[in-house]
């Protein structure tokens, strides 16, 4: 239904359809606002104006969102959308159990979401954690503001790719603002004591997966997909290459390795076709419930190591790149290394390197 109301001198068009309401500014010309009422109420009846007639519950609507993600995207975007997907259904679920249809999420339902993140306890990666079950290690009250703003836009992409399946006319939450990102956990790499500290607490299997992340700053999944073809031991380089069944994040690229590296990986290859091993570097592949083994295998032996604030995969990664830059590595070279789609990425390390950039300034011919 639509119906027209003055305030001071302006006139505006108020519409309430399957339960979400829209105010819109007219003018000060009653005539022309009972034409635009007019006007909205014939969009409502072809069901142009706002969410179609064809309505469909958001669980249905997730599920469509997920298949067609399934088939046309790589499976980590799939795990990562299903994940934040789950948070939307347990938060209406608890807190918004009115709220069933496609035609219902609006702004307001998602604002409500963005603080239930920030209620929740969740683990490191930003999973939450039932509110029956034990509170694990290294777990903390409330998603960061930049999980929360990435789940978000995950949210948005949803509601994007419904639109183009003609089930809304417009994103509700387009003008949706991201939270201010004052809470990004500083980046932490590991001292050199500290790298020496994990290697001799890992097992023979964890301390050259360790040792292979710190030498070549690669990502968990690039380890996991490695193949012996893709060592080339004679020019001493990895190359991250596309699989059948799986892409690197950013497009190929090669890794130069050392001496001492190239040397284990040589013998791990001479053990490992006498413990059959199979085409994969690494017996760490995902597989069922398994994919985050190497996580917990790192927890565990950080533990032991006594490096408490090591819960991430990641942070090896993050102590190749910042180790580079404080040896006077130029960014670009970096940025190449590390498979950065963008140089922005790779400038978080800048504030590494000080001296080394004052030293490029003292080059300028005009001092």
């Amino acid at each position: 239904m639509a119906r027209i109301y003055k305030r001071g001198r302006i006139w505006y068009v108020d519409v309430t359809q399957n339960g979400r309401r829209t105010r819109k500014k007219v003018g000060t010309s009653k005539r022309i606002a009972e034409l635009a009422m007019k006007e909205i109420e014939v969009k409502i009846a072809k069901g142009e104006f706002g969410f179609l007639q064809s309505d469909i519950t958001i669980v249905k609507l997730i599920e469509k969102f997920l298949d067609y993600n399934q088939t046309n995207n790589r499976p980590t975007t799939t795990t990562r959308y299903k994940a934040i997907m789950d948070h939307l259904i347990e938060y209406l679920k608890q807190e918004r159990p009115n709220v069933i249809l496609l035609s219902q999420i609006s702004e307001e339902v998602i604002t409500g979401y963005k603080s239930f993140r920030k209620r929740s306890w969740v683990s490191p990666n930003g999973m939450r954690i039932e509110p029956d079950k034990d509170i694990p290690d290294h777990s903390r009250k409330g998603a960061r503001a930049r999980t929360i703003n990435l789940e978000v836009d995950g949210i948005k992409a949803m509601l994007n790719m419904a639109i183009r399946w003609n089930l809304i006319k417009a994103n509700p939450l387009r003008l949706m603002k991201p939270l201010k990102e004052d809470d990004k956990k500083p980046i932490k790499p590991l001292t050199e004591d500290e790298c020496k500290e994990l290697l001799d607490a890992s097992t023979p299997e964890m301390r050259l997966i360790f040792y292979t992340f710190l030498n070549t700053g690669m990502r968990k999944a690039e380890l996991e997909n490695l193949l012996w073809s893709d060592i080339d031991f004679r020019r001493k380089v990895i190359q991250i290459k596309n699989k059948e069944d799986w892409k690197p994040k950013s497009g190929e690229r090669e890794i130069p390795i050392g001496l001492n590296l190239c040397a284990a990986l040589k013998e791990h290859k001479r053990k490992s076709k006498e413990v059959s091993f199979g085409d994969y570097v690494f017996k760490a592949k995902n597989s069922g419930h398994s994919h985050n083994r190497l996580r917990r295998e790192l927890i565990k032996t950080a533990k032991k190591a006594g490096i408490d604030h090591l819960t991430k995969l990641h942070t090896l990664r993050h102590t190749f790149a910042s180790y580079l830059v404080m040896e006077g590595v130029d960014l670009p070279s970096v940025k190449e290394l590390m498979g950065h789609s963008s140089i922005q990425t790779t400038m978080i390390y800048a504030h590494l390197a000080p001296d080394h950039l004052a030293d490029a300034v003292d080059k300028l011919p005009f001092r």
